[in-house]
């Protein structure tokens, strides 16, 4: 099968197009024929070893853990699926070995929920990882409804849907953005603010009397949430670990199919809705990379690996 691998921690000139044996299918797993991944900032830290404290890695190394696609063999003890089911996953392992920028993907089946009809691959393909994260942190926090909640990088793939699921849920949300993004919060009912150099005056004009929770979705504002942060309130980062030493809690999030299945449902309600920024083909994966790591994206990068049962 086609692959995008790399045999050694890098940057975006260690990776190759390959070609692998098509993975086995082991017991209670799914093997998908991918027809579409997507790119997170976590693909291109992993791949630059970042995480090497925290997890092995079998090279050649196969990026990616977002995945949509079809159901293409299971293996003994699936009942939950079938041939022919279009699925999507938060692909994580817990080796970084086998990933989604593949043909074929074996996937663990309660990390995997069927896609609703109505949702193109590539929305479902652009869900999972963020759409999880973003859940996580919401129950983290324990945000209510009535609550103030601030969300540092409320316009990026995390924030927009945690934005979202925290309006749903009625709670009042501020989210810093740069301001060419301010109209796309502001039509999901998110109060803008924009980043930088005196965010801490600019939060204090929307919200007097401070926040009752922060999410921190980009890292290094720890000295503004503190500030803006109620007494007795709230904050969790997936980016800066020393919350922890604040009483915030740092979050990483695991892979679960219903949690997924559950978030599909509201997208196929148009209760929550993807950003996408565009669509690249598998070889293309470097400049994927490099457009993630420069912050051009606005939105989600999706990657073609084959034909979509539903776009």
């Amino acid at each position: 099968m086609r692959a995008i691998t790399y045999e050694s921690y890098g940057s975006d000139d260690v990776l190759r197009e390959s070609d692998l044996p098509t993975p086995k299918v082991g017991p209670g797993e799914v093997r998908i024929r991918v027809t579409r991944a997507a790119v997170n900032p976590v693909d291109w830290k992993v791949m630059s070893g970042g995480l090497d404290a925290l997890m092995d890695a079998h090279f050649p190394v196969v990026p990616g853990w977002d995945v949509a696609g079809v159901v293409d063999a299971v293996g003994p003890d699936t009942p939950e699926f079938a041939p022919g089911d279009r699925v999507a996953s938060y692909a994580r392992k817990g080796v970084v070995s086998a990933g989604t920028f593949a043909e074929y993907v074996s996937v663990r089946a309660e990390d995997v929920a069927a896609v609703p009809g109505g949702v193109g691959d590539d929305v479902a393909a652009a869900l999972p990882l963020t759409g999880l994260t973003a859940q996580r942190v919401l129950e983290t926090l324990a945000v209510t409804k009535g609550e103030t909640l601030l969300v540092h990088a409320a316009s990026g793939g995390v924030g927009y849907l945690a934005s979202q699921l925290a309006v749903a849920g009625g709670a009042r949300v501020i989210g810093t953005a740069s301001p060419t993004n301010h109209d796309k919060l502001e039509a999901v009912g998110v109060i803008p603010v924009a980043h930088g150099d005196g965010l801490e005056a600019r939060l204090r004009e929307v919200a007097p009397e401070g926040v009752d929770a922060v999410a921190d979705l980009v890292g290094g504002v720890l000295d503004v949430s503190l500030a803006v942060l109620r007494e007795g309130g709230r904050l969790a980062s997936i980016a800066d670990p020393t919350v922890e030493d604040h009483g915030g809690r740092w979050v990483w999030v695991r892979p679960d199919g219903e949690r997924l299945a559950r978030l599909l449902d509201e997208v196929a309600g148009g209760r929550l809705e993807v950003d996408i920024d565009r669509g690249l083909p598998l070889a293309q994966v470097p400049e994927a990379f490099a457009a993630s790591r420069e912050g051009s994206a606005r939105g989600k990068i999706v990657i073609e690996v084959s034909e979509p049962a539903v776009r």
